[in-house]
Parts: structure tokens; sequence; C-alpha cells
């Protein structure tokens, strides 16, 4: 029962000072340059997965997929922060951070 008076009683105040919070200019241009620099990286990505599987004879390669879906979850995130709908929950889902495929050998040829 105190359990969950306490989990009301965060949540109250976290929907209170979310509503009234506002980032300041600095932290807001801060943020836009992460937003800026995750749709280049994203770019980098992008150019790299399309480089690697003209080469893909390795039997271990990179997650490119997996990485692209953590940048847009980042970069939802960010802007989130800078223009919140309304104060609601956080998403509790932690970022993969694993980005290493095993390429099962090829068959032989006959």
């Amino acid at each position: 029962m105190p359990t969950t008076v306490f989990r009301c009683l965060l949540l109250s105040l976290a929907i209170v000072h979310g509503s009234s919070y506002a980032a300041s200019a600095h932290e807001q241009d801060q943020l836009s340059l992460i937003q800026r620099q995750l749709v280049t990286i994203e770019r980098l990505a992008t150019r790299a997965e399309a480089a690697s599987t003209a080469e893909s004879v390795e039997r271990y390669r990179f997650d490119y997929p997996r990485l692209t879906q953590d940048i847009q979850r980042i970069r939802h995130g960010v802007q989130g922060y800078l223009s919140p709908s309304r104060a609601q929950p956080r998403d509790p889902s932690e970022l993969v951070d694993d980005y290493l495929l095993d390429t099962p050998p090829a068959e032989p040829s006959p």
C-alpha cells in the first residue's frame, strides 16, 4: 500500500514538473546539434551498409538495421524532450548496443 501511494505521488510530481519544464536556449541548441549529427551518422551508416553488402564474405558483419533503429530511438527521445506533447511516462526499454551479426557459413559448391 505505501509503495502504491509513493508511486502515485512520484507520478503526480513528474506530471506537474514536466508540464512546466522548458529547456534553456543553450540546451535546446545543443540538442538540436545532436539531432543534426544523428542524421549525419544515419547517412554514413546507410552508405557503409551499401558498401558492405557488396563485399559480404565475412562470417561476422555489422548489424546496420539495428544501429539505424537505435539512432531513430535516440532521435525520437531527444525530440520528445524538446517538444513534449504532454507529460507521460517514458519508455523504459533500453538500446540494444550489440551490433555484431553471425553470418552462417556459405555451403560449398558441388
